[in-house]
Parts: C-alpha cells; sequence; structure tokens
C-alpha cells in the first residue's frame, strides 16, 4: 500500500510499504477514501517534534471496511466509517467513559508512530467498536473526517470555555479547528466572538461566519472593545507561548481559558500570580472524540451547526508533499487540505 512519511523535516514523500495485518479479533481494516492533512502534522513537518525514524503521517480518516475481526459487532465489511483520531483500548472505565484519553493504558494517537498513519491507502484500526463508527445519514464526507478530530476539538474547546448565553467569547487561530470552535462558540450561547488571527483571508472568513475579526496580539483590543473587562471566555486554537500569554491577558476576572493548540516540548512561563489574583481558570483538552459525536451528529444532520468552508484543498494521496506544502504556507486562501487515495 502507499503511506506518507516524514523523514525529516519539510521532507514527506508516498511510501510503497507492505498492507497491514489485522491487529486482532477486535479490529478492522480500512480503506481510505478521505484523510485531512492537521495542523498538528505540521510539528512534525516543521521541525518542532523530533523524528527518530521515519512516521507515517495522519490521524483523520474515513473509508470503507475490508476486514473484520471475529469480535466486532458495530460495522462490518462493507460499511462507510470515520475513525477517531485519538485511539484507547475501548474495554476500561476510563474508555467507559467515552473518552480516549482517560484510557487506563494511555491514549494513542494514528500517525504519530504508536499507530499506523491515516494519510494511506488502507488503515488498521484496534478496538474497532470504540474507535470506528460508521457514517449516519445525512453525514457528508468533509463532515465525518471533520468529526474525527477538528470539529471535535473545537466542540471540546467551547465546551470546557464555559460559555453562557450572552457571552463575549474570543478564539485565537482560525485554522481549521479555530474556525469549528469560532462556530462552536455560538452554538454554546455566545453573542459576540472575537476572531484572532494574522492573516488576512482567515479573518475574513471568521467575519463572513460572524465573528469579530482582531489581529493579535489581541488583548488590548478586546480590552478596549468589552470596557476593560475582557472576554468571558477565550479558546487558544494555536498553543504558542505569544497565543496563550494573550489569551490569559484578555479574559476577564474568573473568566476561562480554554486551550487546545498544540505547544511545543519547552515550557511555558505562566503567570501564576495574575491568573491567581484574577480567579482565571485554565483548561488544555485533548479532545474526547467519540464523547461529542452524540451531540454533533445531530447538530449536523439538522443543519444547526455549519462546518462548510473548512476543506479547501482536495489533492490525489499522490500528491501530498505538495499538501503539506500548501499546509505549511497558511494563507489566506487555504485553510484545510483533504487527501484521496
Amino acid at each position: 500500500m502507499r503511506t506518507v512519511v516524514i523523514d525529516a523535516p519539510g521532507s514527506v514523500r508516498v511510501d510503497t510499504q507492505p498492507d497491514p495485518a489485522l491487529p486482532g479479533d477486535d479490529a478492522v481494516i480500512v480503506a481510505v477514501t478521505a484523510a485531512g492533512i492537521c495542523g498538528s502534522d505540521l510539528h512534525f513537518y516543521e521541525g518542532e517534534y523530533p523524528l527518530a525514524q521515519p512516521v507515517a503521517l495522519g490521524h483523520e480518516a474515513v473509508g470503507t471496511v475490508v476486514e473484520a475481526g471475529r469480535q466486532v459487532r458495530t460495522v462490518g465489511v462493507g460499511d462507510l466509517v470515520l475513525v477517531s483520531s485519538v485511539a484507547g483500548c475501548g474495554s476500561c472505565p476510563g474508555c467507559a467513559t467515552r473518552d480516549p484519553v482517560r484510557c487506563f493504558s494511555g491514549p494513542r494517537v494514528f500517525g504519530s508512530g504508536a499507530l499506523g498513519g491515516a494519510q494511506a491507502d488502507l488503515l488498521a484500526v484496534p478496538a474497532a467498536d470504540f474507535q470506528v463508527l460508521k457514517i449516519p445519514d445525512g453525514i457528508t464526507t468533509e463532515q465525518a473526517l471533520l468529526l474525527t478530530d477538528n470539529l471535535a476539538t473545537g466542540w471540546a474547546a467551547a465546551q470546557r470555555a464555559d460559555i453562557s448565553f450572552g457571552d463575549t467569547a474570543a478564539v485565537i487561530g482560525l485554522g481549521a479547528v479555530g474556525l469549528c470552535a469560532l462556530r462552536s462558540a455560538f452554538v454554546h450561547g455566545a453573542a459576540t466572538v472575537f476572531g484572532v488571527d494574522r492573516v488576512d483571508g482567515r479573518l475574513q472568513r471568521a467575519a463572513t461566519w460572524g465573528g469579530t475579526p482582531v489581529v493579535p496580539p489581541a488583548a488590548e483590543a478586546i480590552l478596549a472593545a468589552t470596557g476593560g473587562r475582557g472576554a468571558d471566555a477565550v479558546i487558544d486554537a494555536v498553543g504558542t507561548d505569544a497565543s496563550m500569554t494573550d489569551a490569559l491577558n484578555m479574559v476577564r476576572p474568573g473568566g476561562t481559558v480554554s486551550v487546545v493548540g498544540v505547544h511545543d516540548l519547552q515550557p511555558f512561563p505562566f503567570p501564576a500570580l495574575s491568573c491567581l489574583l484574577r480567579s482565571v481558570t485554565l483548561r488544555m483538552t485533548t479532545a474526547p472524540v467519540q464523547r461529542t459525536w452524540a451531540q454533533l451528529i445531530p447538530l449536523l444532520q439538522a443543519g444547526r451547526l455549519d462546518v462548510d468552508g473548512i476543506f479547501t484543498t482536495t489533492l490525489p494521496l499522490d500528491e501530498a508533499a505538495r499538501g503539506y506544502a500548501t499546509a505549511e504556507s497558511r494563507s489566506g486562501d487555504q485553510v484545510k487540505i483533504l487527501l484521496t487515495p
């Protein structure tokens, strides 16, 4: 099979490897029909995470089950499915909460070395009854792909930001996760959502979807716009020192900062005294992907949550290198790349 591999920063290629074997009686093999390039994939591509050996990339996959173990109950051969980006054992008390991050064995992420990469012809998925969902009626391929990670993450970010009806929220970073978080913040009841980004095209997208565009660092502008009070809730979908500092500076006393952006491997200089004196709540979240499906799917089916326009480019798998270069450009015209094996 073909699979996208990174050998060194900036060096992505399509490799030919043996087809994966079924990893257990509870597992499935999925023939991937659509895979996404995620912003967190770029941490390997841009050299922020070390590479001891080549890594098969990708953790967002939609496809058709072509082989199923005898213990699999919820899907079968021929079913079109989506695969959670974060995997758990599926049988422990932690996984019983539908949150793979709480797995007693420790969560694993596809495309990070622990499991195979989703940007491939085939993907082996363990504990399939927990990891895999048959795509419901009325859910498009793009929506299904967003449900594997980006939409689940943006939704969880808004939930954990403690947004109440009528609140003012801010979203830092208007990539795929940030745009999903912006839309989710409105669904959670925010009256005003500031969209913070440096790229004009992304600010325009946020404005089109009801956001109020602001260029970072945004704390001063948001404090001014709120009469010095600050935002009730701030979602950081970037996760750098600069973005988290800006988030903590723009949140009101008693407010919540919800971080879903992926930080690098260096410690963050946390302003503990300021946060203590202002009673700020800080939450950092890897999305409970499986748990979000019960809420998100009905909203998508009913048209109450709109995620159209997140994917901006579709490329064949063989052009993965071009896809990564496009994603790295972070241009106003490009938000998210879809690869089709």
